[in-house]
């Protein structure tokens, strides 16, 4: 099909250089599909116009799911009828991202038969995106992957596709088995990511340490970062060898410590624990001397999200620390309590971190049934989200009673 490739020599500037293009992806796709052929000659002419011509075309998808799949159009269809409809599906990644090459190859077949052949592994929240299909292909690709034992991600106001850090499976800093986990979350709120009824997406990521290798804290409505709450591990004679080949621990170790709470006199390290705050910086450079301590589990954060209605938010610590542990009960029963409260009360395309600065941090807790702590407050008195008179006043109140 080396015809249906057209002249693009915009697009072909985007070929220039040391760095990976995508225009050389789509010209390959092009050699199979003739979508390839017509997406470059649209996206040409964008570039010529600098208009966009995709139209968003209502609700599409599968025979009982309501999420997973992006309806997008053509508004050239005319001219461009091979993508005149040109849907993403998203395919719910394995925990971890581990596949074979095996499950790799079948998942391309099935995209070269029924779509582009153009893929995105993997996108932001995620999924495996297969990119450009017709209405009339998406079932029977469903039928396909479902073949394999894929299965279709979330998309639109609903749970979307868990996912995680490779964690115990290849990481020695894990604090808690993320893989297992995030499989967990992802069978018992099956009904959650296939059929949207929240105001808006809501996203876990599993974290194994506080390194945060997924950046939940930046991109998670719901963050579980592992942690510990003992002492960290030291081997002595492992940080003098550090010392002795070279590494200079003052200025590259302690001088960097965010908690200023360590000290080094050139014998031996010392650490006032309970000023860490698990950056753990001093563990990255000395992995051999210093370990997570081995009471472990994770803190759990709250409504991290991109600019949309309010501007960007990072992920604020609502349990310091939790057990990680199958069956997972903890997590769930306070996931439900949020969603309950936000599903009822959250507007539309209003993330639960937008809603909880909506409300006030004070009014969600007494809603969803959780008493406020310490480490909810990032600076005393300053948290706007806090009232600490009210709950003084409840306290008095109740003393006085008992009195």
């Amino acid at each position: 099909m080396a015809d249906n490739i057209p002249k693009t020599p915009k697009l072909d500037e985007l070929e220039k250089g040391g760095w990976p293009s995508f225009v050389k992806e789509i010209k390959m796709a092009a050699k199979r599909s003739p979508m390839g052929g017509d997406l470059l000659g649209q996206l040409e002419q964008s570039y010529n116009e600098k208009i966009g011509h995709w139209k968003h075309g209502g609700i599409v998808g599968v025979m009982g799911y309501g999420g997973g799949v992006i309806g997008r159009y053509s508004d050239l269809p005319e001219k461009y009828p091979n993508i005149s409809h040109f849907h993403t599906m998203r395919i719910n990644q394995p925990a971890g991202w581990y596949y074979t090459t095996d499950a790799l190859r079948k998942i391309c077949d099935i995209w070269e038969k029924h779509g582009s052949g153009l893929t995105n592994m993997h996108g932001s929240t995620g999924d495996i995106i297969l990119l450009g299909t017709r209405t009339e292909e998406l079932e029977p690709t469903f039928d396909d992957l479902q073949k394999i034992d894929f299965d279709i991600g979330g998309s639109g106001s609903d749970l979307r596709t868990p996912s995680c850090c490779c964690g115990m499976s290849r990481c020695e800093w894990a604090c808690y088995d993320t893989m297992a986990l995030t499989y967990d979350l992802t069978m018992h709120y099956q009904d959650e990511l296939h059929r949207p009824a929240f105001p808006y997406k809501f996203k876990f990521k599993m974290s194994g340490c506080p390194n945060d290798c997924v950046a939940s804290i930046a991109r998670a409505d719901m963050s579980i970062i592992g942690t510990w709450r003992d002492q960290i591990q030291v081997d002595q004679d492992a940080v003098r060898e550090y010392a002795e080949r070279g590494l200079d621990i003052q200025n590259d170790v302690i001088s960097n410590c965010p908690g200023k709470c360590m000290e080094w006199d050139g014998k031996e390290l010392n650490i006032e624990n309970e000023f860490c705050v698990r950056c753990m910086h001093c563990i990255n450079v000395m992995p051999k001397a210093l370990r997570p301590g081995k009471d472990r589990g994770a803190t759990i954060l709250i409504g991290s999200k991109a600019p949309i209605i309010e501007g960007a938010f990072l992920s604020s610590v609502f349990i310091p620390f939790m057990k990680i542990t199958p069956p997972y009960d903890e997590i769930k029963d306070l996931v439900d309590r949020i969603w309950d409260v936000w599903g009822e009360e959250g507007k539309n395309r209003e993330r639960v971190g937008e809603f909880i600065q909506r409300v006030g941090l004070g009014n969600f807790l007494d809603a969803i049934e959780m008493e406020p702590i310490a480490e909810m407050v990032a600076h005393p008195r300053e948290n706007p989200y806090v009232f600490y008179e009210e709950y003084y006043e409840e306290d008095d109140g109740e003393e006085e009673e008992e009195s």
